[in-house]
């Protein structure tokens, strides 16, 4: 808190809260208030000096903000976590921030194992039980009396996310066929999700301004139930394959210790948690070496349109998540955006996503899954890259131009990754590798944590407009990564002229 401003407790605590977590939303208006989301603050003896924003000095809170905005499910109640804080009479900015990180790392940990197990114990069974558990997760959530039942139920959801993610992936990937049928599925898939986030922003903000923040609870469970309904009625039919293997238990217990001290202390961040990723990792591989029926088989990691396609998914989920998080950034603390005006805001990168969800299988039909991962990938890097223009006040225009460019190429390169990362293998291996696939949106917080750094960097070292000048250096630089990432795929990936022409004949 930079000296001089006097604040009430309650609204010093509060300031803290919104700061470190990101939210979106200044500090509320009380006695001895400075004003919300300044940049610029007078110190008590008179003269002016000029500070970087806390949201934008800790990197910690973009991160999270990354992960947890890639679907309605993160974003509805990323919104509502500083009213969640004062209900529930959380102690510290510090405690508040598990609320979001209780549901995240068992959802980045058990990934691979959920995906393993759906190919061996069968994905239809494991997607009900995911949703089911989801369900009875959420409303548990929205009945906590405090922060411990709260987590608690978050951890529940977390778990539960694990189970979903993958096996509805997998589903998709053997229900319907390799080529334009799975394109389409994967397409609407995208679209879905693109719609979820918009809904997530505002109507997260609607819910916690008008109603209470349990609604958003409330509302998890009514879709909750309703995907409930609709999986144990439209699936009930449908063939349920397994794989006659044993699970490799010490193979899922380095992988998820490895990928939990991962992503923890990339969130937090911690070094030694790094480390220990790093140990568990290296010796994940050694495991799955030596096992009979390992859990992620390494033929399978080594695939080129396996390794390379989740180089392209890290680097469109990465760059587009931690730039969506900067534009909150601009929007809020450059232009002076409401909350509310903040996720409107957004919704030029949601339609567009949507758009291009719907479009994707059509496109990949026509030009090939590489091509349209190269050309989504350039798409959004150059939506992001001319993102350095956004101006210190208006430019209205210029923001939804740019973010929507962004989203159109990042769920075309989204949708295209997918399809190639899952093309060409037996159905008893889908299971990992829709695993495989739903890896990248959580890992990508390296990336985020990486523009954070740049951001950080580049403001301090301005004395011009200090924010947003770091700000379009760490645009600039995510979409520089993006054009590289495009290049990058149609050199590893090489398309194939025979198989495009053949996709595009069956349309």
């Amino acid at each position: 808190m930079p000296p001089g401003c006097r604040l009430p407790p309650r609204a010093a605590c509060t300031w803290q809260v919104y700061a470190r977590q990101g939210l979106g939303r200044g500090p509320p208006p009380g006695p001895g208030w400075a004003g919300p989301r300044i940049t610029r603050w007078r110190r008590t003896h008179g003269s002016d000096r000029t500070f970087l924003p806390a949201r934008l000095a800790d990197p910690e809170h973009l991160v999270r903000c990354h992960v947890h905005d890639r679907s309605g499910f993160f974003s509805v109640v990323t919104v509502a976590l500083p009213e969640i804080g004062r209900d529930l009479r959380f102690g510290s900015a510090g405690s508040l921030q598990w609320v979001a990180t209780a549901c995240l790392l068992p959802t980045a940990s058990l990934l691979p194992f959920f995906g393993r197990v759906a190919d061996l114990a069968g994905r239809r069974r494991l997607f009900i039980t995911g949703v089911a558990l989801f369900t009875g997760c959420s409303l548990l959530a929205g009945l906590a009396t405090g922060p411990a039942m709260l987590i608690a139920a978050r951890v529940g959801q977390g778990t539960s996310a694990a189970m979903i993610a993958p096996t509805a992936i997998a589903l998709m990937t053997t229900l319907f066929p390799e080529g334009p049928q799975r394109a389409k599925a994967l397409g609407v898939n995208g679209a879905v999700l693109s719609l979820g986030f918009v809904l997530g922003t505002l109507g997260g903000g609607v819910i916690t301004s008008g109603l209470s923040w349990r609604w958003t609870m409330v509302i998890l469970v009514v879709i909750g139930t309703l995907v409930l309904a609709g999986a144990l009625t439209l699936l009930s039919g449908t063939p349920d394959p397994r794989v006659p293997a044993h699970l490799d238990v010490p193979g899922a217990v380095l992988a998820s210790i490895g990928l939990f001290a991962l992503v923890y202390g990339v969130t937090t961040p911690a070094g030694w948690a790094v480390g220990l990723a790093v140990v568990c990792l290296s010796a994940f591989l050694v495991v799955e070496r030596r096992h009979p029926a390992p859990l992620i088989p390494l033929p399978l990691l080594n695939r080129p349109t396996v390794k390379w396609s989740m180089l392209a998914g890290l680097i469109t989920l990465g760059m587009c998540g931690g730039t969506t998080v900067l534009l909150s950034l601009y929007m809020q603390d450059v232009l002076g955006y409401s909350p509310l005006a903040t996720g409107t805001g957004f919704l030029a990168e949601g339609l567009t996503a949507l758009v291009a969800g719907l479009l994707a299988a059509r496109l990949i039909g026509a030009y090939g899954k590489v091509r349209i991962l190269a050309a989504g990938l350039a798409v959004q890097g150059l939506g992001t890259a001319a993102m350095v223009l956004l101006p210190a006040s208006g430019g209205l225009g210029l923001l939804l131009v740019t973010s929507g460019a962004m989203g159109f190429g990042h769920v075309l390169a989204v949708v295209a990754f997918i399809s190639t990362m899952t093309s060409g293998l037996p159905d008893g291996e889908q299971g990992v590798a829709a695993g495989l696939s739903q890896l990248p949106q959580f890992l990508g917080a390296i990336g985020t944590a990486g523009l954070a750094a740049i951001a950080t960097a580049s403001s301090e070292a301005l004395s011009a407009i200090p924010t947003l000048g770091g700000l379009h250096a760490a645009m600039l630089t995510a979409g520089l990564v993006c054009i590289a990432g495009a290049v990058l795929a149609m050199l590893l990936l090489r398309p194939n002229p025979a198989t495009v022409e053949r996709s595009h004949a069956t349309f």
